[in-house]
């Protein structure tokens, strides 16, 4: 069996607890211990008996409890409790061959700049070589792909294989640095491919505040054909960045015992991602409304990509042996899932000056999220006759004019689906959390993993004033 790329009935259990709905079973983790359920009226998205059946459960108490040791760091460490911000990588800090000299107690104390270092280094080198290419593909693609990848982003996937490879023990010996971060770096690369060529696919303007991609690049280039330019020139971008990725791994010099391991686990992650995004846009083709699609979507398009596959890469690479790797993959996958329901919420509600995106850009395209169908399932077995046709006729179909998208808002929040993610969110992370207090890993890294877990599920947003006056007036469906 090919790393990390198959669960045994009993993993998949173990996560769900016995309440699984059939339909979120297809999601390959028999509802990843959300209690999810899409069996009409009871499902609405949150199933109370499930989670509470869940083999992994944990109460309120306990879960916070989880949280709040998720900030002791062992002495010395760094400043920040998810490993990032301590600014200590100046501007010679990995020169070339650095990397592999450096001390795994530093990248510890910012880790999101290390990777970042690494990137710059390996980035140089391609724009290099596409310069000598050719100087116009240069300019425009490469330096727009160099761009992207540094400037912006959490870097949420590397500091899951850090703290992963830290975690079982990597590093104790104070090497290894050097394959876990270029490894970090290609992930970083993939991102990229994946967000540039998403925003084409959703016709997207903005990424992280800023004009994405094919908007730019079709802004300079202003001709009758400038959006299909646009569109067709991100896409090759998207493959330059996947590519590089690619190449990147190539080159992280991973031990032999686990260089098989590595390329079977990033095989995997690549077609999970493009298998997640084609759901995800048969989905808005097809009308599908179904819960267990929307969670079988997020599974294989965030859960795995952004959370589980990391956290496997940076255990492999630290030789973690079977039960570690099992119970970060099951941590993983939760949190994972938490991880894209939350940002649905976002997606909804969030504010645009701090999600980069605008808000309700999910309603508009019609995209059927994890929220949107579980509002209408909610809709559809309740008592509220109007929200049902407004989110039935939402679901799946863009939704023109920005008061129609403030009232299907409102319904959302007014079936309780907002409040009932929000709480699914909360029970996964618990779930996760529990996961991690199983595995025998280092403390230390064992509570950054926790901190970083927690930021997963941040605050919840509100629909704001205005919109919930807009849309809470009278109008239909139309």
């Amino acid at each position: 069996m090919r790393a990390g790329t198959q669960d045994s009935g009993e993993e998949a259990t173990a996560v769900a607890g016995s309440g699984a709905g059939p339909d979120v079973a297809s999601a390959g983790l028999d509802s990843a211990g959300a209690g999810l359920d899409d069996r009409g009226a009871k499902g609405a998205g949150v199933s109370g008996a499930g989670a509470a059946r869940g083999a992994v459960g944990v109460s309120g108490a306990e879960a916070a409890g989880a949280a709040g040791g998720a900030a002791r760091t062992r002495a010395g460490r760094g400043a920040g409790a998810d490993g990032t911000g301590a600014g200590v990588f100046g501007p010679d800090a990995l020169g070339p061959g650095a990397v592999d000299a450096l001390d795994p107690d530093v990248v510890d104390a910012d880790v999101a700049g290390a990777v970042g270092r690494v990137l710059e280094g390996v980035l140089a080198d391609r724009v290099r070589g596409a310069r000598a290419v050719d100087r116009l593909f240069a300019d425009d693609l490469a330096e727009r792909v160099a761009a992207f990848t540094l400037g912006g982003g959490k870097r949420l996937r590397s500091r899951f294989l850090w703290w992963g490879f830290r975690a079982c023990g990597g590093g104790r010996d104070g090497g290894g640095a050097g394959p876990a971060l270029r490894v970090a770096a290609a992930l970083e690369l993939l991102q990229t491919c994946a967000l540039v060529q998403d925003d084409v696919m959703d016709d997207s303007a903005l990424r992280r505040g800023r004009p994405a991609v094919h908007a730019d690049l079709a802004a300079r280039h202003g001709t009758g054909r400038a959006l299909s330019f646009g569109a067709a020139a991100a896409v090759l971008a998207g493959d330059l960045a996947l590519s590089w990725a690619d190449d990147t791994l190539a080159a992280a010099a991973a031990p032999a015992w686990s260089r098989r391991a590595v390329t079977g686990i990033w095989r995997a992650l690549r077609d999970e991602m493009a298998a997640g995004q084609y759901l995800d846009l048969h989905a808005q083709v097809t009308g599908a409304r179904s819960v267990g699609r929307a969670a079988r979507t997020a599974f294989l398009k965030s859960a795995l990509y952004s959370v589980e596959r990391p956290l496997l890469l940076g255990a492999v690479l630290a030789g973690a042996g079977p039960r570690r790797m099992r119970e970060l993959r099951l941590a993983g996958r939760c949190a994972g899932l938490a991880f894209q329901f939350h940002d649905d919420l976002l997606g909804a509600f969030g504010d645009p000056r701090v999600t980069g995106k605008p808000a309700g850009e999910d309603v508009r395209d019609g995209r059927p999220t994890y929220l949107l169908t579980v509002a209408r399932a909610r809709a559809a077995a309740g008592d509220d006759p109007r929200a049902a046709r407004l989110l039935e006729s939402a679901v799946g179909r863009p939704v023109r004019g920005a008061a129609q998208v403030a009232r299907v808002l409102a319904a959302v929040e007014a079936v309780g689906a907002a409040g009932a993610v929000a709480a699914t969110v909360e029970r996964l992370i618990g779930h996760g959390t529990a996961r991690l207090a199983g595995a025998g890993l280092e403390p230390f890294a064992e509570h950054r993993l926790r901190a970083l877990m927690r930021q997963l599920a941040g605050p919840v947003p509100v629909l704001p004033g205005p919109e919930r006056d807009a849309a809470t007036t009278d109008g239909g469906a139309g």
